[in-house]
C-alpha cells in the first residue's frame, strides 16, 4: 500500500492550525523538530491536564487529502494543515490500518501508527458544523473518527511534499485503530 506526501505542516505555538512548510524534519522518539507537540510526553493541552507523564502516543498527525474532498461536497474548506495535521497525504487509506503499521516516508523516515486522532470542539470553531462531518456514527452505532491518524517517529528524517508514503503492516493478527 503506498501513498504520496501532498502537503507538511508545523507550527511552535499552540494554534489549530499549522502553516505549510517547504519540508519538516521528524526527530526519532520525538515528533516534528520546532513543533509544538513534539517530546516524548504528552504535549496535547488535554492529555497534559490529564497526566503530563503520559507518553506521546501523538507525536505526528497524519490527514488523507481525500477527507478535504468529502467534506467540501457539504460546503466546507478544509486546506492542508487547516486541521492541525503534520503530514496530509493521498491515495493511502490511513484510517484502514492496523496499530503498529510502519509508514517509511521519503528517503529515511519511518513512522509507526498508534491510533486515531479523537477529533475535538476546536473543529467546530474552525468552521462550525465541521465535527459533525469528521466524526459520526456508523450502521450499527459505531462512533466513526475520520479526521486522521497519530504516529510516533521510529526514524527520523526530512519529508517533503510529493515524497512516497509505503505502509508496511504488522505481523497478525491485526488490531483496528481506536483514538489515542
Amino acid at each position: 500500500m503506498n501513498g504520496k506526501v501532498t502537503a507538511v505542516n508545523s507550527n511552535g505555538e499552540y494554534s489549530f492550525t499549522k502553516p505549510n512548510r517547504d519540508s519538516i524534519t521528524l526527530l526519532a522518539g520525538l515528533g516534528v523538530e520546532g513543533d509544538v507537540h513534539a517530546g516524548e510526553t504528552v504535549k496535547h493541552r488535554s492529555r497534559v491536564a490529564q497526566d503530563p507523564t503520559q507518553p506521546n502516543l501523538r507525536q505526528v498527525h497524519l490527514i488523507h487529502q481525500e477527507l478535504f474532498a468529502e467534506v467540501a461536497a457539504e460546503g466546507f474548506e478544509v486546506l492542508p494543515g487547516d486541521l492541525g495535521e503534520n503530514i496530509t497525504t493521498r491515495d493511502i487509506d490511513l484510517l484502514g490500518l492496523p496499530v503498529g503499521t510502519l509508514l517509511r516516508i521519503g528517503d529515511d523516515a519511518v513512522l509507526e501508527v498508534t491510533g486515531l486522532r479523537n477529533p475535538c470542539l476546536q473543529i467546530d470553531n474552525f468552521q462550525d458544523g465541521l465535527l459533525k462531518q469528521v466524526v459520526g456514527r456508523d450502521a450499527a452505532g459505531n462512533v466513526v473518527r475520520k479526521a486522521g491518524i497519530m504516529t510516533v517517529v521510529q526514524v527520523g528524517g526530512t519529508v517533503h511534499p510529493d515524497d512516497t508514503i509505503k505502509a508496511e503492516l504488522p505481523g497478525g493478527p491485526h488490531r483496528p485503530l481506536d483514538r489515542v
